[in-house]
């Protein structure tokens, strides 16, 4: 089945079509669906992909049944809001296992990375951290959230997404007043001169 939109609204922005990566069209609403931080409509799905809504809603439709009948650990879920990932309802002590243990151990590389990124940055959505990062960061926030080092405070006007700070305990716990005293990123930062090598070297 072709994949493509028939009505001719291609977006500018979009120079593929589904049908060249593999896997094809549900490969790339799955792609998107584990880096989106929150649900996503079939519309706003279909439009980027430049793909037909009726056949985006088959794919999510089939999508969800198959996870369904395979008895995974998460589900692909539809609500109001749109489509969305999310662990199975069955599951969720094994989920809470996971993100409590070891509160008192090390933070991952992975949870210091994501942190770094709230403290330096904040107020900051999952989606941005996720694009610092290039990975869907939800499972290292919600730890850090549980350890209570980060905590959501307002949203962002634009897309309406929770913005996510550092608290008081993150404070105590790095033994600073404020985040003004922060230790300063610049020394960890390359010259110009020496991102200038580098960029001359990659080409």
């Amino acid at each position: 089945m072709n994949s493509e939109n028939t009505d001719g609204s291609r977006p500018e922005y979009v120079d593929f079509t589904v049908d060249d990566f593999p896997g094809g069209l549900n490969a790339c609403v799955e792609a998107i669906l584990m880096v989106a931080d929150q649900p996503q409509q079939t519309g706003d799905l279909a439009r980027v992909l430049a793909v037909d809504e009726d056949v985006v809603e088959q794919a999510l439709e089939a999508l969800r049944d198959g996870y369904e009948a395979e008895r995974r650990g998460f589900e692909l879920r539809h609500t109001a809001r749109g489509w969305q990932f999310a662990n199975r309802l069955e599951f969720e002590p094994v989920v809470s296992a996971f993100v409590t243990d070891g509160q008192t151990a090390r933070l991952s590389q992975a949870a210091l990375e994501a942190l770094a990124i709230v403290a330096y940055k904040q107020p900051v959505t999952r989606a941005q951290i996720a694009a610092i990062r290039g990975v869907n960061s939800d499972g290292v926030i919600r730890s850090l959230t549980v350890r209570g080092l980060v905590r959501e405070e307002g949203t962002d006007p634009d897309s309406r997404a929770a913005l996510l700070v550092t608290s008081g305990l993150f404070l105590e716990k790095m033994g600073l007043d404020s985040l003004d005293q922060l230790p300063s990123l610049a020394p960890f930062m390359p010259s110009p001169e020496s991102a200038l090598r580098e960029v001359q070297s990659e080409e």
